[in-house]
Order: C-alpha cells, then structure tokens, then sequence
C-alpha cells in the first residue's frame, strides 16, 4: 500500500499505541487529543515502543517518528487524511459529537474507523452526514503488538467502506476481521467476556482459587488459542475424524457441562475476585506487568507468525 495520512484522535493509551504501528508501517500520522500532556504522551509511548517494533520487524524502510504530528483540535487533524482511527473515551455521547465534528473535517472518500470496544456504530454516527463511510476497527490492547482488529459496519455503511478498511489493516501487518452483525461488545470481548463469568462463577462457588482459575487457562488452552481458536481446536481433537467425530463423540459431554454452568453476575463476586487478583498481582504494579505481559507477547507473536 502506498504512504498513507492518518488521523489519531484521542491519543491515550490506545490512540498512542495506534499511532505507533502506523508510523512503524510507514504512514504519517497527524494527531489529537483534548488532554495538556496528550502529545507529550503519545509521543513518549511512540518512543518506547519502536525498538519492540524493530525487533518484531515491523518497522519498514522509510517510516519515521518524525512524520508524527499533533494538532490542537480533531478537524484540523482530520484535513486531507486518507483514513481517521478514532479512540476518545468509550462514551457514546462523547463519540457522536467527536464524530460529527471529524465527518465534517474529513475528505469524503476517507474512512473513520473507531476503536471502540462495545458501542454501535449506528449510534455513534447519528450525527454524521455520511454515516456511510464509518466503521468500528476495534482493536486489541495494545493494538502495536495485538494483530486482531474487528471491522464492523453500521445500518448505513458501505461495503466499500467495510472493504477498504479491511484492507487498510491488512496492509499495516493487522489480521481484520468482519463482524457481520452489530453487537454490544462485538464478538472477541464477548468471547473472553463468557470464559470470565464462567471462571468467577467457579471462584465465588468455591471451586478454585483466582490465581488457579487464571494458571488453568495461562498453562492449558491459552497456550493453544494462541495458534487456533475453540473451533479449530475442537477439530483437532476429534483426531482423524476431525470436527465430525468430535460433534458425534465429544460434543454431548462438553453441552452436559455447559447445561451445569450457572447463571452469574460477575459484579455479585467484587470483593473476592478484587483481593484474589490482589494476591496473584504479588505487589507487582501494573506496570510491572504489562512490561512482563509485553516481553512475553514479543516472543509468542514470533512463534505464532512463523510458518
């Protein structure tokens, strides 16, 4: 793909990661956001993640941290961009306005994509007056390292609208996928979201400790979603037989163990799953953390993207 403008509005923690990948990849990014140390921010988080971008070799000939630029207000960010990732806050009321001031700011054919986490698109867009090119490209934190990106289109967007942003990630190294259908939440955060209320049902009922509940997925199936997911999976399991053996010979046992989940709100556990992580933490600050969680995604992503 050639050199492409980019708009980042909103450059917190995900803007400014955001804006990390598309440098790497060769764009120039022209950015925004409300905050007093939003561009001391952004450009700080740029900064420390360009050596990981070299060392996973993401960084191609030609891109620069210099052709990151930051500009008061979203409108005068969005001129003459080819493509606008929007990730302010997860408000709704917050989104439509920004989005409404970023449509009118933006050259027509250029898509708005948000990175909002569970909010619709049609929503957001009420204000717009061409709803028909805004998507959601809903990453995964941090969007420099994660590949996936979910691309959901509204009531009113355009296919041509759905495939050029699909396209768009594609060619900046992201694994885009295409929602079908709008959904609080989409579909991988209402993935992890099920596996949660499961894994605090299990603790408030007694059956495992938080940080046990966190080592069972961590040390068994997390290692192989990693490489597939549960469908793919499943397949590999029935052996020879594939899905086909599974669905015949395996799939009555898993459903008796899904009839036996229980229904749970995972806000009726707070307290335990609070002083749970609390111990699994073991005083390491969140910070700590996510440069361990960091170090190891590095080595995973070059495992899971050899052939």
């Amino acid at each position: 793909m050639p050199s492409q403008t980019v708009a980042v509005i909103g450059a917190g923690t995900i803007g400014a990661s955001w804006a990390a990948i598309f440098l790497a990849q060769g764009c120039d990014v022209r950015a925004s956001d409300p905050s007093p140390q939003g561009e001391a921010f952004a450009r700080r988080f740029i900064a420390n993640a360009w050596p990981t971008l070299q060392t996973l070799g993401l960084v191609v000939p030609g891109a620069s941290q210099d052709r990151f630029s930051f500009h008061a207000s979203a409108a005068k960010a969005c001129e003459g961009v080819d493509f606008v990732q929007e990730s302010g806050p997860e408000r709704e009321e917050i989104k439509i306005e920004t989005f409404k001031e970023i449509d009118a700011a933006t050259p027509r054919d250029a898509v708005i994509a948000s990175s909002s986490s569970g909010l619709l698109i049609s929503r957001v867009t009420v204000k717009c007056a061409h709803p028909d090119r805004c998507v959601i490209g809903h990453p995964f934190n941090p969007p420099h390292l994660i590949p996936l990106v979910e691309v959901v289109g509204g009531e009113k967007t355009s296919q041509p609208a759905i495939d050029k942003a699909m396209s768009f990630y594609r060619a900046i190294g992201k694994h885009p996928i295409h929602i079908r259908k709008e959904v609080k939440g989409h579909v991988a955060n209402r993935l992890q979201a099920a596996l949660w209320r499961e894994a605090v049902s299990l603790v408030a009922e007694g059956v495992v400790s938080v940080a046990d509940a966190d080592a069972a997925i961590a040390y068994g199936p997390g290692l192989r979603w990693a490489l597939m997911g549960p469908h793919l999976t499943f397949h590999l399991a029935g052996g020879e037989g594939g899905m086909t053996h599974f669905m015949s010979h395996l799939a009555p046992a898993v459903q008796s163990w899904i009839d036996d989940f229980k229904e749970t709100r995972v806000t009726d556990a707070r307290q335990l799953i609070i002083d749970g992580v609390a111990e699994e933490a073991a005083g390491r600050s969140i910070a700590d953390l996510q440069k361990w969680r960091d170090r190891k995604l590095i080595e995973i992503l070059k495992v899971s993207s050899a052939p």
